[in-house]
């Protein structure tokens, strides 16, 4: 069965172009592409996608503005298969990414994520480590691991390590859970602990098979400078603690009362001149 990868479209075209281009020249070849266009003014988008004349892909408008979470819910709506992927129309699948996931889920069919390795971009696809990134390497597993339940939970809590974009998703367990309402920076985060909280499990393969671009213009990146990106976190973890302690989990309930990785990049924004509270 295909393999379903949803696009988001809103944004650089020459990066969208690349987006999906990558996605085409995968060497597994069994796969779906739905761009879904949430009101992009400019047709050439649609024009040049269609003009590729290639079965595997279709395009669809939204009548309105969703925004991310809105069009994210709309693109799980859209799912026909068993795994999707929802990738942004900026990043990058390098060849074997399709094949690589595929195989992870096979191995692993009750798992409702699969994490692969993933190399980080600048607007130009050049290479870069930023802080951040380092970090997230660090908190990452060093090798092929399944993680579910607590475990999962508590590290995710202690920095998602994890880039939304290059998950692949079992459709029923998402589906299930659903993405939370209100939530903009942290919603793959929500719907990943949602999961762990019913004993699903993530498989992790290091292998590098995807790139994510890094760039000023991206969501979490603008509502860091004015702060936004930090209170729905506040609130967010708060929650968690309180819903972790509930559940009998203390150390994920901890993890989530200190998530230090948000605190941390909260006190490098300031320390920077981003932040102004």
């Amino acid at each position: 069965m295909p393999i379903d990868v949803l696009m988001p479209f809103y944004g650089d075209i020459a990066q969208f172009r690349t987006a999906v281009t990558s996605v085409l020249d995968q060497r597994d070849t069994d796969l779906r592409l739905v761009v879904v266009d949430d009101c992009y003014p400019d047709p050439e988008p649609r024009e040049w996608l269609l003009s590729l004349g290639d079965p595997r892909v279709s395009y669809l408008r939204n009548e309105t503005n969703l925004g991310v979470n809105g069009n994210f819910r709309r693109c799980v709506e859209l799912v026909e298969s068993d795994h999707f992927v929802v990738m942004g129309c900026d990043d990058e699948m390098l060849p074997d990414y399709l094949g690589t996931v595929r195989r992870a889920a096979a191995e692993h069919p009750d798992a409702a994520v699969v994490a692969p390795g993933v190399e980080v971009i600048d607007s130009a696809g050049r290479p870069i480590r930023p802080v951040g990134d380092r970090i997230k390497s660090i908190l990452a597993p060093s090798g092929a691991v399944v993680l579910s339940g607590e475990e999962l939970a508590a590290g995710l809590y202690r920095g998602n390590w994890t880039y939304f974009p290059s998950l692949l998703w079992r459709t029923a367990a998402v589906r299930e859970v659903g993405f939370r309402t209100g939530l903009e920076v942290v919603l793959d985060l929500a719907l990943l602990v949602d999961l762990a909280a019913r004993g699903d499990a993530l498989v992790h393969d290091p292998t590098v098979v995807f790139r994510y671009r890094r760039h000023q213009a991206s969501v979490s990146s603008v509502q860091a400078v004015d702060g936004r990106r930090f209170d729905e976190e506040t609130a967010f973890f708060a929650g968690e603690a309180r819903r972790c302690t509930e559940r009998g989990w203390p150390r994920a309930a901890r993890a989530a009362r200190w998530h230090l990785t948000s605190r941390l990049h909260r006190t490098l924004a300031r320390t920077a001149g981003l932040l102004g509270r």
